[in-house]
């Protein structure tokens, strides 16, 4: 674990070159990681432990879309891929993948597998940190740890394939055996993380709920539209109004930003652009601030976990969810947006 400063901030930071894949291998060269949950983090965990040799089976229930997706990522019925209780008796390490709603809903089945000297892995606080809410409270003779990858299932598997690793956080809620750091680091390695930083239950959980809220999807797309609606009430072509929001910003600017960092971006476009990003940015910091902090306060009370629950555990959600899900999808911007991609170029073909 190496010591480094962020803007002054020293912080805890483990990466491939201090721990490599050989380590964590030899960390975990015991343990049986049973995965419980093929959705949004399964598969791409799963798939990466396997590759990087760690012995993984995946629990979930049989006769449902992710036992046959999981079976088609080539998982074995009876060796590798097994019901959700059974998975949970063979495994040493528990990942518990499942969304927040489905691991309340679950946790009574898998609690007496929760032997003395497993392990309980999360990749999000939630469950934990609003135990009181969630009924999920583990055995004190257990480790409780997680890693968080910074990203979707799907692009941890991306990038692994790539070659590349996802940054994850990582932290330990209850040490009973002395090696729950050991087992964490190493589990973040296998998983594919390029290098890992240290944080609680707590802070993932309450900085995780404020960045989905904010700058990550809710934020972002009230800005997005926030623009592009000004634009086509002033007369501009929902073309126009788009490449000008959306497609710009995406294709040009974040691979910039994300490669140097903000001020590299800036240098690279016209001093037009640089004067007005430096004019206007503090109008509007200055107007969402206090959203953010609105945001921040209703987390740490409790109340937008309690929201989810209630919202999530209602019988017709997921109906509900693919309603307001459509009405985004079928909204003019992003129909612009679904032609504006069909006319983008193949790479590496020429105009």
């Amino acid at each position: 674990m190496a010591i480094m400063n962020f803007g002054g901030v020293d912080e805890n930071v483990v990466t491939r070159d201090e721990f490599p894949l050989g380590k964590a291998r030899e960390v975990l060269k015991d343990e049986t990681i049973a995965v419980i949950g093929y959705g949004v983090q399964g598969p791409g965990q799963s798939m990466n432990l396997r590759d990087n040799g760690f012995k993984v089976i995946v629990g979930q229930r049989k006769g449902g879309k992710t036992w046959d997706k999981a079976v088609a990522d080539g998982w074995t019925p009876g060796e590798t891929l097994f019901e959700i209780e059974e998975a949970c008796r063979r495994g040493s390490i528990i990942q518990y993948l499942l969304s927040d709603a489905a691991q309340i809903e679950v946790w009574p089945r898998i609690a007496k597998y929760l032997t003395p000297g497993k392990a309980l892995y999360f990749s999000h606080g939630f469950g934990i940190t609003y135990k009181e809410r969630t009924g999920i409270i583990p055995p004190a003779d257990i480790d409780v740890i997680l890693v968080a990858p910074k990203g979707s299932g799907t692009s941890l598997r991306r990038m692994f394939l790539q070659g590349r690793g996802l940054n994850s956080s990582y932290a330990v809620f209850q040490d009973a055996t002395g090696r729950a750091t050991a087992r964490a680091v190493a589990l973040g390695i296998g998983v594919g993380s390029g290098y890992l930083f240290e944080t609680t239950f707590k802070k993932e959980v309450y900085s995780d709920l404020t960045g989905e809220r904010g700058t990550l999807m809710g934020a972002i797309q009230g800005l997005l539209l926030a623009q592009y609606e000004t634009l086509r009430e002033h007369g501009h072509s929902p073309s126009e109004a788009f490449n000008e929001t959306v497609e710009e910003l995406t294709q040009s600017l974040m691979p910039l930003f994300a490669e140097n960092g903000m001020d590299w971006m800036y240098a690279n476009c016209s001093t037009t652009a640089q004067r007005g990003a430096l004019d206007w940015m503090g109008a509007f910091h200055d107007a969402t601030k206090p959203v953010f902090e609105k945001l921040y306060t209703e987390v740490a009370a409790g109340r937008e976990a309690q929201r989810s629950i209630d919202t999530n555990s209602k019988p017709d959600y997921r109906a509900g969810l693919e309603r307001e899900l459509q009405a985004l999808r079928e909204s003019e911007m992003w129909q612009a947006g679904a032609v504006v991609r069909k006319l983008r170029p193949e790479a590496g073909a020429g105009l």
